[in-house]
């Protein structure tokens, strides 16, 4: 992996906003194109991440890529 896809994940989240509960999201670290890193995530993040993924039009919203708030 180069250099610059290295820090444009650090810079990108996907997000999956919860339908049910106003505020809730998970994110997790992408690169702008909402690629992630599996392997980047420790076990906890990656079972959330691919729940997130199967529930989404059931408790998650479609995600979103955007500029992550935490740098």
């Amino acid at each position: 992996m180069s250099e610059p896809l290295a820090q444009s994940a650090e810079a990108y989240e996907i997000r999956f906003p919860s339908l049910y509960r106003e505020g809730h999201a998970l994110a997790f670290p992408c690169d702008r194109h909402g690629h992630v890193n599996l392997d980047a995530l420790s076990e906890r993040a990656k079972g959330n991440y691919l729940f997130a993924r199967a529930m989404v039009g059931r408790e998650f919203a479609t995600p979103r890529v955007q500029l992550s708030d935490l740098h």
